[in-house]
């Protein structure tokens, strides 16, 4: 006589059939959706409430990721050379990914707390700023550190650092105009005011040029409301 094979998953349903019913079922998993559901809109309105002083979150050690953790000196100077700002979630115009919204109740079930006290990395654009393209979700974990729950979107561009760098500083903006002059009045073709080409000559047309370059980086900086990356990093002011 030969035995018929048992299938597993038909030894599972007449299991289940016994100990619940299809309705049954679907509250229970109404039930847990719900509750997750839950969860999440208290997250994203705990990153919509204002919370002041910034909060300290008691991640357990044992569990924490070092490669995570970042100091708050560390976090400025990235956004220093890239001009970015670090920024309370609240002011963050842009949807929040599911990704994100899963991590953090990893975590926060993994080190048994409610985060509060987010903050993200990301250029001025994606903020909601007061008139005064690769987000980094941070946690506060005390004395200037904070934890990277997660990150999304695109790589930042190599060039953006390149582009930042005349508004790091003042010096810079400065050493800007000063090569951008020498590129223009070398430029100036020779003998053009004058028969013999002098250094008096070529100095007084670097001064020129330096003042009609100055006055257009000074007008499109004002015009346009720009500020030094070092004094915006954390501003939420769109003219700060």
């Amino acid at each position: 006589m030969k035995l018929n094979r048992t299938d597993i998953e038909v030894q599972l349903r007449k299991q289940r059939a016994k100990q619940t019913t299809q309705e049954d079922i679907l509250e229970q998993v109404k039930a847990v959706l719900k509750q997750d559901d839950l969860r999440e809109d208290a997250i994203m309105l705990r990153m919509k409430s204002p919370q002041k002083p910034t909060p300290r979150n008691h991640f357990n050690i044992d569990s924490m990721e070092m490669d995570r953790i970042y100091h708050v000196d560390q976090i400025k100077n990235i956004c220093i050379n890239y001009r970015l700002r670090f920024l309370d979630t609240k002011y963050f115009k842009n949807d929040i990914p599911r990704e994100a919204l899963v991590e953090i109740k990893r975590l926060e079930k993994e080190h048994n707390l409610t985060i509060q006290g987010f903050k993200i990395v990301a250029p001025s654009k994606m903020f909601k700023l007061e008139n005064a393209d690769d987000p980094l979700l941070f946690a506060p974990i005390g004395n200037g550190y904070f934890y990277l729950i997660h990150k999304w979107g695109n790589d930042l561009s190599p060039m953006r650092r390149l582009f930042a760098w005349p508004f790091k500083s003042f010096e810079n903006l400065i050493i800007l105009t000063l090569i951008a002059s020498l590129i223009a009045t070398s430029l100036i073709p020779h003998g053009l005011f004058g028969n013999q080409n002098t250094a008096i000559e070529f100095l007084l047309i670097f001064f020129f040029m330096f003042k009609c370059v100055a006055s257009m980086v000074l007008y499109y900086s004002f015009a346009a409301g720009k500020n030094f990356n070092t004094a915006i990093w954390n501003s939420k002011y769109f003219n700060a």
